[in-house]
């Protein structure tokens, strides 16, 4: 199974047979019968397909183990759903009596193992905590329970002339307590920001039973920032059971382009630079160019194949059509040339849907690895990683392309497919491409993970990244969980004393 507290392993996995077999000769735990006083019993699940639903997340590496009919780590004891702030309180404080350990859990849509249980934990579930509490124009922000949907949300919003200005590819299969406890980042991010600039309250229910409330408030300058304690604590401090978010009026106008430059260097240089021209797009996606050619370009009589870039501008009308200008012109700077815009139209079409299923489900082996790193270096990144996988794993195909960028620098985002062959084989390739980039990553000064979080899967590399920051993080899961009870093992926190 994996090593919640080291580097990911590819030994000593359960089948989902045997975990079957031993399910049956399981006896359920003195303290069942107090969980039920405390919840109805079509909130608790103790049947074996439950169990093993929520025995991992879209992790690749479970999705692999489950295509072999294995376990990624352990079933958990039960799952528990609550409805209501007061039932996660009493579940709470009857885990740290009894010494259960606890998952809090949104809808399983994490890539990074964060919801795995290693040792028989209690899965908590938000499911049923779905509510829009308020949608308050005057000050436009959005109330809402951990459990509701996404694109739920999105579209809520949208009949009243309002967006979330939040869009991740699982915008469809996530929840807004899940964004927030892996401090997400979504697709219009250069225009409305990540996860962390619009959550502004939050409501967690801490290990010890007790609420903390973070209310609504535009700034406050009140000692650190407890909101930002939980924004991508991915459940190890507590749970998160209510977030408050600001809300946007839907653009009045949207202009899209797509624009083919000559190389990399040329479409980075643009989006650099339209970043620091003050620039607000709400969309700047640059593809290299095996990604190109996805989309159909094709390289002109004579010529190489060009990369392209995916932009778009949104806002009052005439704002966006500014934006869009000032964008073009430094576009034009570069090299770069107005290209056909069917790729913008095929991603648009397909930007909420998973690309990874059928490749998987024909065999292979499908790992995306988000980093992130200042302009100075990401381009040079890349070119070492690139280079690094295909010297030692000539049968990967690598790509990658560029998004959420900022003035001092942007997120790469990899594509790693592996081909159909035995999990003896490829497994090995897999956790070795990991230890390539995340190797390259730190000693070429980025960042391990740009918006997917740490979960147990990155859990090697954290504290090599945050150095004496992982001691304090440390210390605030010992002031808060002394027992260890809350997803022990994640953020490459000790699983026990």
């Amino acid at each position: 199974m994996l090593n919640p507290t080291g580097a990911p392993a590819v030994a000593e996995i359960q089948t989902i047979e045997d975990a079957r077999q031993s399910a049956q000769k399981e006896t359920a735990p003195a303290w069942m019968d107090e969980l039920r006083t405390l919840i109805a019993s079509g909130q608790i699940h103790e049947d074996f397909d439950s169990r093993v639903t929520h025995s991992r997340d879209r992790l690749p590496f479970g999705r692999f183990r489950s295509r072999s009919e294995q376990l990624t780590g352990t079933l958990p004891s039960v799952v528990v759903e609550p409805k209501s702030i007061p039932e996660v309180q009493q579940v709470v404080r009857l885990a740290g009596r009894e010494n259960i350990s606890v998952i809090p859990y949104g809808s399983g849509s994490g890539v990074l193992g964060g919801t795995v249980p290693f040792a028989g934990e209690m899965i908590l579930s938000c499911r049923h905590m779905n509510t829009i509490q308020v949608i308050d124009e005057t000050n436009r922000i959005a109330r809402a329970d951990a459990g509701t949907n996404g694109l739920v949300l999105e579209n809520t919003l949208r009949e009243k002339g309002y967006t979330c200005g939040h869009y991740p590819q699982s915008l469809s299969m996530s929840t807004v307590g899940g964004w927030a406890a892996c401090r997400g980042a979504g697709q219009a991010s250069s225009r409305y920001g990540n996860i962390e600039n619009l959550i502004v309250g939050m409501k967690v229910v801490l290990p010890d039973g007790e609420l903390l409330e973070v209310r609504h408030a535009p700034r406050r300058s009140v000692g650190p920032s407890i909101l930002e304690m939980f924004i991508g604590s991915e459940g190890v401090l507590g749970v998160i059971v209510e977030v408050t978010l600001r809300i946007w009026r839907l653009p009045e106008q949207e202009i899209d382009t797509v624009m083919a430059f000559p190389d990399l260097e040329h479409g980075l240089a643009a989006i650099r630079d339209i970043m620091q021209a003050e620039l607000r797009p709400a969309l700047a996606r640059l593809y290299d160019e095996a990604e190109s050619i996805k989309w159909g370009l094709e390289a002109p009589p004579g010529g190489v194949i060009p990369v392209i870039t995916m932009l778009s501008f949104a806002g009052l009308y005439g704002v966006a059509e500014a934006e869009a200008e000032a964008a073009m012109k430094i576009c034009e700077a570069h090299g770069g040339k107005i290209s056909d815009r069917e790729p913008m139209t095929q991603w648009q079409a397909k930007r909420f849907e998973s690309h990874s299923d059928a490749f998987v489900d024909a065999g292979g082996y499908y790992e995306t690895i988000e980093v992130a790193a200042p302009w100075s270096t990401v381009g040079a990144m890349y070119e070492q990683m690139k280079a690094a996988v295909n010297e030692r794993h000539p049968v990967v195909q690598l790509s990658a392309h560029w998004s959420h960028a900022y003035s001092d620098g942007s997120c790469m985002y990899l594509t790693c497919k592996i081909p159909a062959m035995a999990d003896d084989e490829a497994l090995p390739i897999h956790a070795d491409v990991w230890e390539i980039i995340m190797r390259i990553c730190l000693d070429t000064g980025g960042t391990i993970s740009h918006h997917h979080g740490i979960g147990c899967f990155r859990n090697r590399w954290i504290a090599e990244e945050l150095n004496h920051g992982h001691r304090v993080l440390e210390g605030l899961k010992r002031a808060l969980d002394p027992a260890l009870l809350f997803n022990a093992g994640k953020l490459g926190l000790k699983a026990e004393n």
